[in-house]
């Protein structure tokens, strides 16, 4: 099968895999190429609630195809920093659930999902130093809000690759499970953000995010949407909320 990415929505979950087992789910510049508009395919449906990033077999993705940068001109760089943006402007919940190496370019896409939960045994790392690459900017900013100056200059001066427990430690990790765990927990953990507010959640991610100038903007959606009353009701009732916001 060629390297590809897969995907299916279920249940208001969309999944999205990263397919190319031959090389350890290594991204080609297809696969690149091919993720921001599969991301704006799944944003377009508003059946999706959240969306789980993962790779084929047990191994989450071992970064950029290098046999396509041989070629002085390939701008394949260029096309996994579009692509990771376009995973981390995603409007929903996101979540990669890592298995085994999660390094180089699979490190970038992980660290674009709100979330990260692996199995025990996973080892990650950010490897342009091995190569010679400029890691971008907008990269590095985001893997120093999640782990720190330190731990993020540690990873890229060395392109060492970490294990889980540090991993988890440093906040690049947000869950780690046993081995068999994985599916489970996130399948259980995607439910309890169906159950919530998408509401909450979209004005959330982007205030996460450093957006400051749409307060007024969520304001309004909120008092349209009618998710509070029904929040408020709902607990009162003592029953499950049924919130219908879908932006």
């Amino acid at each position: 099968m060629e390297p590809q990415l897969q995907h299916r929505v279920t249940d208001g979950v969309a999944t999205v895999v990263i397919h190319n087992p031959a090389k350890r789910n290594a991204m080609t510049a297809g696969m690149w190429r091919a993720l921001p508009e599969l991301l704006e395919e799944l944003a377009a449906d508003r059946d999706v609630r959240a969306l789980v990033l993962t790779g084929a077999g047990d191994t989450f993705c071992a970064g950029a195809d290098i046999s396509g940068l041989r070629e002085p001109d390939d701008r394949q760089p260029s096309l996994a920093l579009r692509a990771e943006e376009a995973l981390a402007a995603f409007p929903r919940p996101t979540l990669a659930a890592v298995r085994g190496y999660c390094v180089g370019g699979g490190c970038q896409l992980a660290a674009a999902c709100d979330l990260r939960f692996a199995e025990e045994g996973a080892r990650f790392g950010v490897t342009p130093a091995k190569l010679g690459i400029v890691y971008p900017s907008a990269s590095t900013r985001r893997l120093v809000s999640l782990v720190g100056p330190a731990a993020a200059k540690y990873l890229l001066y060395s392109a060492e690759l970490i294990d889980d427990e540090r991993a988890l430690r440093t906040g690049l990790v947000d869950e780690l499970l046993p081995a068999g765990g994985l599916d489970k927990r996130v399948e259980d953990f995607v439910r309890v953000l169906l159950a919530r507010s998408p509401l909450t959640q979209a004005a959330a991610k982007e205030f996460a995010d450093g957006r400051t100038d749409r307060d007024a903007h969520w304001a309004e959606e909120a008092r349209r949407s009618g998710d509070r009353a029904e929040g408020v009701a709902a607990f009162l009732e003592r029953r499950p909320p049924r919130f219908t916001y879908r932006g």
